[in-house]
């Protein structure tokens, strides 16, 4: 074990139990200035000390791991770029704030958050009809939700993994085992023509689904269905940690993790584990191996984190073609904007050029980190002619040391830094001086205006 400094987590736990350093020291078996010490980092932690506070505190030794704070940094870089930009504090400050501190760094964000909200709100008020972008709406709270938990929850997971045990639940035959346990264990009859998608009766017990959905889609709302009738207290109480019980945030929350719960029983995490390894992470195949959809396995994809059995860590994005962010999950330091759009070089877009290929590109963010993305455009229809139908550009992305366990690294250089495309968070946002690709003026920055020279550059700063 290395040098590892962990006195603000140290100390924090330390308060949350109500000890004093003294106590604390007395119970571990060390002097009070040493302890002391460890809590300003002045003394790594070693072994010994280790494991009598992981024995004292029962946390596992994971608790004080250095964090990974990359992904905490990027959300700081985004909130406080005008502050960067103006030489206010650096972005070594803000490295240091979010490893050291990170729950200082959470709450110093929320706090501008909530005054940005304030003054657009206010500007609505005097007249500015502008968009309060950064009050988060009750969707928004709940994509938080998710991307706080690295878009895992393992208690739905686990008890989805074990129903399908319990039910028997075998490829090829997934819809019939789940209907018969909707009839059988609750008493719910599974019936087709339905106008909606899915309707739930809960008087007459009958689920309805669409004959336009594909036997994985129909199969998916039923495992959904089958996630309130049997882990409905579940559901509410895991809601409740972020939401007020009965809110709109909670009833959505309620939804996105009752679809986490049907993802689960459809694919189980083993099995879809393991054969997520073994075809190197084929997207395209494993569809066709468990008969759902593109987009449904890359949701499935990111969210492969159970501890001891991790699969890659992927985000997860889903846009339309005018840039809007639809759904968006990461268990990566990837950081998705929230402010300014996404990056127009980013391949996401490039798919809407050709439906149904997956398209594969080595992208470097500003701060050096590489990724390899995939991406591919999907269309559905409400069938009939002149409907409109929805299309979506579905990206996966992973860093680029997990890019060799994938199959669309094959005769990629992953080495080759010069060879990665830039992107970055968005253009209002983005600290890449002199690309061309720019659509915005960045936050913060005075820009180079001069009536007689034109560059091909758009938007230049002063400093550039």
């Amino acid at each position: 074990m290395g040098k590892a400094f962990a006195g603000a987590r140290l100390r924090r736990l330390r308060e949350e139990r109500g000890l004093s350093q003294a106590a604390l020291a007395r119970l571990i078996d060390l002097s009070p200035s040493y302890l002391n010490q460890l809590e300003h980092d002045a003394r790594p932690l070693t072994v010994p000390v280790l494991l009598r506070l992981t024995e004292a505190f029962g946390v596992e030794a994971g608790y004080f791991a250095p964090p990974d704070s990359a992904r905490l940094t990027a959300e700081l870089r985004e909130a406080l770029g005008e502050q960067v930009a103006t030489g206010r504090v650096t972005a070594g400050d803000l490295d240091e704030l979010a490893a050291r501190l990170p729950a200082v760094a959470r709450l110093l964000m929320d706090l501008g958050r909530s005054r940005r909200a304030v003054a657009e709100q206010l500007a609505v008020l005097a007249g500015d009809r502008g968009p309060t972008a950064d009050a988060l709406t009750p969707h928004e709270q709940v994509r938080e939700f998710f991307y706080r938990r690295r878009n895992y929850i393992d208690e739905l997971d686990t008890a989805a993994e074990e129903l399908a045990l319990v039910i028997g639940l075998r490829r090829g035959e997934v819809r019939a085992v789940l209907a018969e346990r909707l009839a059988s264990g609750h008493g719910v009859r599974t019936v087709t023509g339905s106008e909606h998608l899915h309707r739930y009766d809960p008087r007459t017990r009958v689920l309805s689904l669409s004959d336009r959905l594909r036997p994985g889609q129909q199969a998916f709302r039923m495992a959904t269905q089958l996630a309130y009738l049997e882990h409905d207290p579940l559901l509410s109480e895991l809601a409740a940690q972020d939401s007020p019980e009965g809110s709109t945030a909670w009833s959505l929350t309620r939804i996105g993790l009752a679809n986490h719960f049907a993802a689960a029983l459809v694919l189980p995490y083993t099995a879809f584990h393991a054969e997520a390894e073994s075809a190197r992470y084929d997207i395209e195949h494993l569809a066709d191996h468990f008969g759902v959809g593109y987009e449904t396995v890359c949701h499935r994809l990111s969210t492969l984190q159970r501890p001891r059995l991790r699969g890659v860590p992927f985000s997860f994005v889903r846009v339309d073609r005018a840039g809007n962010v639809s759904k968006r999950q990461s268990a990566t330091a990837f950081h998705f904007s929230r402010t300014g759009g996404t990056c127009p070089l980013w391949n996401v877009y490039e798919a809407f050029a050709a439906p149904g290929r997956v398209h594969v590109q080595v992208a470097a963010m500003p701060d050096g980190r590489r990724y390899l993305w995939t991406a591919r455009a999907v269309t559905r229809s409400p069938g009939g002619w002149g409907r409109p139908g929805k299309t979506f550009a579905i990206g996966l992305g992973c860093e680029i040391r997990h890019a060799g366990r994938l199959v669309y690294s094959a005769g990629l250089d992953l080495g080759d830094e010069s060879a990665a495309t830039p992107i970055g968070l968005g253009c209002k946002v983005c600290e890449r001086p002199v690309c061309p690709q720019r659509g915005a003026p960045p936050i913060g920055r005075p820009l180079e205006v001069d009536e007689n020279t034109s560059t091909f550059v758009p938007y230049r700063a002063l400093s550039d």
